[in-house]
């Protein structure tokens, strides 16, 4: 019965079945036969098979990468917010997603670096310029009355006394405290998570690699970071100076989240990944590298103290331990990307 209503109705037969010239229909063959004989155990003719069928079309599924099908994959560590799946996708040809990444690393550390000799040639003129005008200033001041108890004096008489290397990254803190608030504004989510995350899988590229760096979503996270970059910023700034040092430090974040991009492209793990650790890794870097006799110590620990080579030895097998065992606490691709970067 279930053939019998299959042939009346006369399934395959449409437009994508034309009859040879002079033959028959697919319901005149079906008319012709009439009902189906058997013979023996077997039927004699299957008009469908005639006829020909069409195929429902498949249904393309998205590519999914194996770092799960829930959203719990992309809360493996709690430096980094409660981010969504549906916040990326990944892309059916994953190589194709790193060109963009590559020409905006080349194009940005080459215009810092020019942007820094640029800077560092004005620098010196003006150094020159305000020479002549600290002269100027010094005998204005001797002739001006003094204000006793001025606040901006007091802040400027601060500011005066810090290095050039803690006056240089006070405005990157400022600017890390700033995006650090911006993530507190529950209306900023979704724009925060898009241009201050950086994935491989998100649909913005290539500013998140600047943008990330200035981005911390935990207050521990951000203070550890800015502690490490307080500490080494005299230092770093003695060695290359400030404009090659503010090269440096942009140049670092953008190259870390390349190497970041890559790994995960490699490993199939799409999990976003923010903070100023790659750059300061290269800080931490480029100084063990000038001063490998230089002691340090830990925070936490000020009495065991150990050299930087060996402290920069250590930082660099950790990370590729981590990126070659898959731990996903820390974004040991990116540290090892911005240490390499830095030496």
């Amino acid at each position: 019965m279930a053939w019998r209503g299959l042939a009346q109705r006369g399934w395959g037969c449409g437009q994508a079945w034309a009859p040879p010239a002079g033959g028959r229909s697919c319901e005149e063959l079906t008319a012709a036969l009439g009902q189906p004989r058997l013979l023996g155990r077997r039927f004699n003719v299957f008009i469908q098979q005639k006829c020909g069928f069409r195929k429902a079309p498949r249904k393309v599924e998205p590519r999914r990468s194996d770092t799960g099908t829930s959203s719990e994959a992309y809360k493996r560590s709690a430096l980094i917010p409660p981010v969504e799946e549906t916040a990326f996708y990944p892309s059916p040809y994953p190589i194709r997603t790193l060109v963009k990444p590559l020409f905006f690393t080349v194009g940005f550390t080459g215009c810092a670096f020019g942007s820094a000799a640029i800077w560092q040639y004005e620098s010196l003129k003006s150094r020159v310029q305000s020479y002549f005008d600290g002269i100027k200033a010094d005998w204005l001041d001797s002739i001006r009355p003094q204000k006793e108890g001025d606040f901006r004096k007091e802040i400027n008489k601060w500011w005066n006394n810090l290095s050039d290397g803690q006056r240089t990254v006070t405005g990157i803190i400022a600017a890390n405290v700033f995006v650090f608030c911006l993530w507190r504004v529950p209306s900023l989510q979704r724009t925060m998570i898009r241009y201050f995350t950086s994935s491989p899988a998100s649909k913005v590229l290539c500013s998140p690699m600047l943008l990330s760096t200035f981005s911390h979503f935990s207050l521990f996270h951000m203070a550890a970071n800015m502690y490490v970059l307080w500490s080494f910023s005299s230092s770093i700034v003695n060695i290359l100076g400030q404009e090659q040092f503010m090269a440096v430090y942009l140049s670092a974040g953008v190259i870390s989240n390349f190497v970041s991009y890559v790994c995960k492209v490699a490993t199939g793990r799409y999990g976003p990944s923010l903070g100023a650790s790659g750059a300061i890794m290269t800080v931490l870097a480029a100084v063990c590298t000038k001063i490998p006799e230089g002691r340090l110590a830990i925070i936490f620990l000020p009495m065991f103290t150990f050299t930087a080579g060996n402290a920069l030895k250590a930082i660099i097998a950790v990370d590729t331990a981590g990126m070659i065992l898959g731990w996903k606490f820390f974004d040991h691709a990116a540290h090892l990307g911005g240490a390499l970067f830095g030496m």
